[in-house]
């Protein structure tokens, strides 16, 4: 009965954490709310308060630490308002704390609550990408293609696509992605730079290869 109690005192002050320390949205409250929910009842399914404790490193969530530089590329790239950023936003703080298999099954949820939305796909892939600790899994890459599906002329979706390709050391795939979109970005652009590097680099080992 106190593992009861504790849980739910802890899901109460983590709630009203986010809403005043985190500024969360108004529009955010239910998701962040039936996220504590789910939380509650994985507790009620697994929780065993009764046990040892026995702590353990974040690491063996299985999943990469989290790359903030990605998430704000992410940001910069597709769409951070609306419901779609709601989730991606969620997502996020999970992933911060090397929850990499819940900041994916966040984004599951919204998935099946908008299928359609581009930048859930693209947040799902980058998720999936991170849970398996960088390998770009067959999951993963349907992700990407969705993305790219529903928003053929988007950017971000084939920016990270590419980035996720190139890691995985399908260089070739990477630059047929990542070459139309540096050719079509805004002159001086970071995002042009950066494409523009990254295809050199991959033409000096595709030639390197060759010889």
């Amino acid at each position: 009965m106190m593992g009861w109690v504790i849980a739910a005192g802890l899901a109460i002050l983590a709630l009203g954490g986010l809403i005043v320390i985190g500024r969360l949205p108004r529009q955010a409250y239910e998701i962040a709310a039936a996220a504590l929910l789910l939380g509650l009842a994985g507790y009620a399914w697994q929780g065993r308060p009764a046990l040892a404790g026995s702590p353990r490193q974040s690491a063996e969530n299985g999943g990469a630490p989290f790359d903030e530089k990605l998430a704000e590329q992410r940001r910069g790239l597709a769409e951070r308002y609306g419901k779609a950023g709601q989730w991606l936003m969620l997502s996020d703080g999970l992933g911060r704390q090397g929850k990499t298999r819940e900041a994916a099954n966040v984004l599951l949820s919204g998935l099946r609550e908008t299928p359609n939305d581009p930048n859930l796909w693209l947040g799902f892939g980058n998720a999936l990408v991170a849970h398996a600790g960088g390998v770009l899994s067959p999951a993963a890459d349907f992700a990407y293609r969705r993305a790219m599906m529903i928003d053929p002329e988007g950017p971000a979706p084939r920016y990270f696509y590419g980035l996720a390709l190139a890691r995985a050391g399908q260089l070739k795939e990477a630059r047929k992605l990542w070459a139309p979109l540096a050719a079509s970005a805004p002159e001086g652009s970071e995002v042009k730079k950066e494409l523009e590097l990254n295809i050199a680099r991959i033409d000096a080992m595709l030639g390197s290869e060759s010889r």
